[in-house]
């Protein structure tokens, strides 16, 4: 109770102080019963006001259980740059496509997959290629470009360095060998997707039509995909790659540019 009345004796002498001189009363108001900017507001009960909106993390967090080098296989994608050029992809890469590049196929990627899926982006932090690595790529990949989004996506679960990671890379393409109708056409084709099966497995040595796939999109071949061991000695199994080959009963095979 007394506390009560010394709360109202304060409150008429601010009052009264205010018709004298509003500015100090306004202060000295704000100083003893306003709360400060930065307290913290109470909390809403239950649902009668919304619950402020948190950031979206610039990358999803990786679950516990997906470690970089962490895998089952590597899966060696080689785009058939043509057919990739006339399916939308001279907007997003006009130097792979332009006329004169003579490209015919190119490393897409290297990707680490597991029996069921695949892991990405397993290392926001990872460090950024160095000249030096980024040497290893020429010839390999179609640009500096791709190299650098697949080293982020991809590369960074491996669990190795971008050096060592695009020195595999350059391993892995050396050692797959193109069929000879298919290195440099200049003449359009025409071959069902198992006729680009048997012809890479006639010309890779070990290779069975469990390790690849061959993708198409709008009649025209678009790449293929042959798996590899974690060492990359060796062809690995695997189904679930297989399973989405071409089912086209043939496709187109348009010329280098």
């Amino acid at each position: 109770m007394a506390f009560g009345r010394v709360g109202v004796c304060l409150a008429a002498a601010v009052a009264f102080a205010a018709l004298s001189a509003p500015a100090s009363a306004q202060s000295l108001w704000d100083r003893m019963f306003r709360a400060p900017a930065t307290s913290t507001p109470a909390p809403c009960a239950l649902d009668s006001c919304s619950t402020p909106a948190q950031p979206t993390p610039a990358v999803a967090p990786l679950p516990a259980s997906i470690a970089p080098g962490n895998f089952d296989f590597y899966l060696l994608t080689l785009s058939w740059s043509p057919g990739f050029c006339d399916s939308g992809g001279a907007a997003k890469s006009p130097d792979q496509c332009s006329i004169g590049s003579g490209l015919g196929f190119v490393v897409h990627g290297l990707w680490p997959q597991f029996d069921r899926g695949y892991p990405s982006d397993c290392n926001p932090n990872a460090p950024q290629p160095s000249r030096i690595a980024l040497e290893l790529t020429h010839g390999i990949f179609p640009n500096e470009g791709l190299a650098r989004y697949e080293w982020r996506k991809h590369g960074t679960c491996t669990g190795l360095s971008p050096q060592a990671y695009f020195a595999d890379v350059r391993r892995a393409r050396e050692e797959i060998f193109i069929p000879e109708a298919l290195a440099a056409p200049r003449e359009q084709l025409t071959m069902a997707p198992i006729e680009i099966t048997r012809a890479f497995i006639a010309a890779n040595p070990g290779l069975r039509a469990d390790n690849m796939a061959v993708g198409c999109l709008h009649g025209e071949l678009q790449d293929v995909k042959i798996c590899l061991s974690k060492d990359l000695r060796a062809f690995a199994n695997c189904d679930e790659v297989t399973r989405g080959t071409c089912r086209a009963q043939s496709v187109a095979i348009p010329p280098l540019h």
